[in-house]
C-alpha cells in the first residue's frame, strides 16, 4: 500500500471516494502484522474486531464535519486506550482501563482511528528503543541502529507507513531521538499544552505527550487540534493567543542561538560538524542571524535529571513493583533506578534551587532569541555498542534532549540531512515556552528548502514576542522611549516605511508627537525603528496610547507589514506637515 498517509492527502483520498476508512485500515492492519517481527513496533495490533466500533461510528458520520475522519493513528503504550491493555512495556504492571487518555479522547472525537499500542523502552526509561520485553525496535532505515526511544514503536509506525501520525511521549528525549534516527518531525510542546492524563508517569512533573508525523505542518494541524486545558490534568495549562494554528507561517528575520564550539559533542561522529554546520547555513538562508550561545548550564541542568532526585520521581511509578517483584523489571531499568530510595529531601531542594538558578541563566540567554538550533543527537549508535554499554550510549544520546522538559522549553525535532550510510540525521529547534508553533513554522522552512512540492504557509510565523513600528516620541532615546524599555523591548532594526505616509507634528501640548498618515498619492518614506516586546506586554502599551493615535498595520521599505503607530485622520486638525523632513528626529533637530 503505497498510497500517501499525510494529513491533507489522505482527506483528498476520501473526498475521491478512492478509498474507504475500512478499506485503509484493515489494510494497514495487515501490513502492521506482517511489519511487526522484524520491527517489534506493535505490543497490541487491534483486531479486526476491536477495530470494528471505531469504523461503524464513523460509518455515520460526514467527512467534512471531522477535522481527522479516518485518519489512522498509533499510541505508544504507556497512554491508555479504553479496554486495551497499557503495560509500559512491563506486562506485570499491565493493567486494562475503562477510559482513554484524554489526548486519544480528543483524536478520536476528530475522527481519528486507533491502530494500535506502540512499544517502547521500559517504563518510558530509556531513549534507544532495546528496552522491552516485547522485542528490540531496529532502525526503520539500517538494520543495524536502533529505532530510538524511548517512543521506539510510535516513530517506526510512521516511518513505516502504518500510521499518519503516532503519539508519544517525552520526558528526556523520549519523543525527538526517535525523530532524528527515522526522519521524522518529533513534536515536544510546552510542557502542560497537551493534557497527560490517562499516561502513565515516568516523571510526573516533567512528562510531555508528543507526536511525530511526517512534516511540521501536520505537527502543527495536530497541536491546533489538541492544545486545550484539561480539568483531567493537574499540570495541563492554557495555551495563549500567540500559539494557536494561526501562529503557524513563515519566518522572517529572526535570531537563533548556535552553541559554542566547545559545548558541541559529536562523541567521534565525523560527519556530524560538517552537517551541523549545513543545517546553520540553511537557516542563514531562510532570513536567520545566527548568534553563539553558552549552552554549558543547559547541559548542567540535564545532567540533574539522571543524577538529581528526579530520578526518585520516576521509581514513584516503577518502585513498588520492582520492590515487589524485581524481576519484573529490566535489570537495565533497575540499575537506572537504584539509587533513587535513597534520595531524601534536602537533596530534592537543593537540586531544585540549583535548577532554579540555572533556568535564569538559560532564560537570559534565550531572552533576545527567537529560538536555538542543535543537533538532536550527536552520534547514532548501534544495536551492538548499545548492548556492550546501555547506559554510557544512551546517555550519550540525550546530550541535547535532556533539559528541556526542566528549563520548561518547547522543542521540535525535524530532518536535516542523511549521513553518508543512508541513516537519517536531524536538528531541533527549540525555544520559550508556548513557541511551539514559531518551531514548527521554521521546522516547516527548513523542510520546504529540501522539498519544493510542501506548500508554504499564507501569513507570517508569529511567536511570544510583538513587533512594533514606532515612528515618533518612542524612538529609541526620545521621551517615551522608557515606556517601551520598562516592558523588555528591544530594538530589531531602524528602517524606513514605505513610500506611502505623510508625517505631520501634532497640535497639543508637550510632549510633542507626531501623527503618521497612509496616503494614496504624494507619500514619502519615512524614518521609523522596529521594537520587539513580549506580547503578554503589548495590551498594557496599547490601552495607555492617547488619542488621536492608536495601532494599527504600518507598512515598512522592503514590503512587510507590522503593527505600529498611526494617526486618525481628525487629529490632523492644527497639525504641520513635515513630510519633507523625512523622519521625527529630523524635525526635533530643526527645532533646536
Amino acid at each position: 500500500m503505497n498510497l500517501s498517509l499525510r494529513l491533507d492527502d489522505l482527506r483528498n483520498t476520501y473526498r475521491s471516494g478512492e478509498l474507504t476508512p475500512r478499506q485503509l485500515l484493515l489494510g494497514l492492519r495487515e501490513k502492521a502484522a506482517a511489519l511487526n517481527p522484524d520491527y517489534h513496533l506493535f505490543i497490541h495490533l487491534l483486531t479486526a474486531e476491536e477495530l470494528e466500533p471505531y469504523l461503524t461510528a464513523l460509518e455515520s458520520r460526514d467527512l467534512e464535519s471531522l477535522p481527522l475522519y479516518g485518519v489512522p493513528f498509533a499510541i505508544k503504550d504507556n497512554i491508555d486506550l479504553a479496554g486495551i491493555p497499557t503495560t509500559a512495556a512491563c506486562p506485570a504492571f499491565a493493567y486494562v482501563p475503562p477510559r482513554s487518555a484524554t489526548i486519544v479522547e480528543q483524536l478520536l472525537a476528530l475522527g481519528a482511528i486507533p491502530l494500535g499500542k506502540t512499544n517502547l523502552d521500559q517504563f518510558a526509561t530509556g531513549l534507544n528503543g532495546t528496552r522491552s520485553p516485547y522485542g528490540a525496535c531496529r532502525n526503520s532505515v539500517l538494520p543495524d541502529f536502533p529505532a530510538g526511544g524511548s517512543s521506539a514503536g510510535s516513530s517506526l509506525a510512521v516511518a513505516l507507513g502504518v500510521a499518519s501520525f503516532a503519539l508519544g511521549t517525552d520526558t528526556a528525549g523520549s519523543g525527538r531521538v526517535p525523530a532524528a534516527l527515522n526522519n521524522l518531525v518529533g513534536l515536544k510542546a510546552t510542557l502542560g499544552l497537551i493534557s497527560t492524563a490517562g499516561v502513565v508517569p515516568a516523571c510526573r512533573t516533567l512528562d510531555c505527550v508528543t507526536a511525530f508525523t511526517a512534516t511540521a505542518k501536520e505537527a502543527s494541524q495536530l497541536l491546533a487540534l489538541t492544545a486545550r486545558p484539561d480539568p483531567r490534568d493537574d499540570y495541563s495549562r492554557r495555551n495563549p493567543q500567540w500559539n494557536d494554528g494561526i501562529a503557524f507561517g513563515v519566518p522572517r528575520r529572526f535570531r537563533f542561538g548556535v552553541p559554542r564550539q566547545q559545548d558541541l559533542a559529536f562523541f567521534g561522529c565525523h560527519e556530524g560538524p560538517q552537517l551541523f554546520q549545513e543545517a546553520i547555513e540553511r537557516l542563514e538562508q531562510l532570513g536567520g542571524e545566527a548568534v553563539e550561545l553558552d549552552l554549558s548550564p543547559f547541559l548542567e541542568a540535564a545532567r540533574l535529571l539522571y543524577e538529581g532526585p528526579w530520578v526518585a520521581e520516576r521509581y514513584s511509578v516503577a518502585g513498588p513493583l520492582m520492590e515487589r517483584e524485581p524481576e519484573a523489571v529490566l535489570p537495565v531499568i533497575r540499575a537506572v533506578l537504584a539509587k533513587a530510595p535513597t534520595v531524601d529531601g534536602v537533596q530534592t531542594f537543593r537540586a531544585r534551587y540549583r535548577l532554579q538558578a540555572l533556568k535564569a541563566l538559560c532564560d537570559r540567554a534565550m531572552d533576545t532569541l527567537d529560538c536555538v538550533l542543535t543537533p538532536t543527537i550527536g552520534r547514532p549508535v548501534t544495536l551492538a555498542e548499545l548492548a556492550a554499554e546501555p547506559v554510557l550510549r544512551n546517555s550519550e544520546l540525550g546530550y541535547y534532549t535532556n533539559f528541556m522538559n526542566l528549563l520548561d522549553y518547547a522543542a521540535v525535532a525535524v530532518p536535516s540531512a542523511f549521513m553518508s550510510n543512508g541513516l537519517p540525521w536531524g536538528v531541533t529547534l527549540f525555544g520559550r515556552a508556548f513557541t511551539d508553533q514559531y518551531l514548527l513554522s521554521v521546522a516547516d522552512a527548513l523542510q520546504r528548502q529540501q522539498d519544493k512540492a510542501l506548500p508554504a504557509p499564507a501569513n507570517p510565523a508569529r511567536h511570544d514576542r510583538a513587533r512594533l513600528v514606532v515612528c515618533g516620541a518612542h524612538l529609541d532615546g526620545l521621551a517615551l522611549n522608557w515606556q517601551l524599555k520598562q516592558r523588555s523591548a528591544r530594538l530589531i532594526e531602524a528602517t524606513q516605511s514605505s513610500a506611502d505616509y505623510r508625517l505631520h507634528a501634532l497640535a497639543g501640548d508637550p510632549p510633542l508627537r507626531p501623527g503618521m498618515v497612509r496616503v494614496r498619492e504624494g507619500g514619502v518614506a519615512i524614518e521609523v525603528e522596529v521594537w520587539e516586546l513580549p506580547s503578554s506586554e503589548l495590551g498594557s502599551f496599547l490601552t495607555g496610547i492617547p488619542a488621536p493615535l492608536g495601532l494599527g498595520k504600518v507598512q515598512l521599505a522592503d514590503g512587510r507589514w507590522e503593527s505600529g503607530f498611526i494617526c486618525e485622520p481628525y487629529g490632523l486638525e492644527g497639525a504641520r506637515d513635515i513630510s519633507h523632513l523625512g523622519g521625527w528626529r529630523a524635525y526635533l533637530r530643526s527645532l533646536e
